[in-house]
């Protein structure tokens, strides 16, 4: 994921290289727009919010994220083709 703080609303914009770009629309601050990150990508792959967690990335716009439950084609699809 490539994430851009401080947008005027969360969306996934597309592809991005070979990440997915997504604006939140959460400062970079205590850690505000990773939770934002996991809450809007839980809400639109249908998953419980714990399934989401961010691996790698915590303090960078570039970020690992893995979710439980859900192939990681089946999510990029979900993710993508709702952009």
């Amino acid at each position: 994921m490539q994430v851009v703080p401080r947008a005027r609303r969360t969306q996934v914009i597309g592809s991005y290289g070979d990440a997915i770009r997504i604006r939140v629309a959460a400062p970079p601050v205590d850690g505000a727009a990773n939770e934002e990150l996991v809450r809007h990508i839980a809400e639109r792959l249908r998953v419980p919010h714990r399934a989401v967690t961010i691996s790698h990335g915590l303090a960078a716009r570039r970020k690992t994220i893995l979710i439980n439950g859900l192939a990681t084609n089946e999510a990029v699809q979900r993710l993508i083709a709702e952009s």
